[in-house]
């Protein structure tokens, strides 16, 4: 099982989306800043997860997040009226 993911910076909001087999190994990575392109944002939070059977299938909905501003734009309108709401 592969999960796609998204981080939020603690430190600025900025997202961080990529695909792993644990999440929390990825997790402590990150915050440990151990990912060189994480390291100056750092601390995150997960903020999003979506389950995939294959690597193929995670990688190609990590490509259409990472190319698609709607597709974001739409994470973050759901994740913003989360947290107003909640």
């Amino acid at each position: 099982m592969f999960l796609l993911y998204i981080l939020q910076s603690l430190k600025d909001g900025r997202w961080y989306i990529g695909i792993t087999e644990d999440i929390n190994n990825r997790l402590a990575k990150h915050n440990s800043g151990s990912v060189r392109s994480t390291k100056a944002y750092r601390p995150y939070h997960l903020l999003h997860t979506e389950r995939y059977k294959t690597k193929i299938a995670a990688r190609q909905r990590e490509l259409k997040l990472k190319r698609s501003g709607l597709l974001r734009k739409q994470l973050r309108d759901k994740y913003t009226a989360l947290s107003s709401n909640g």
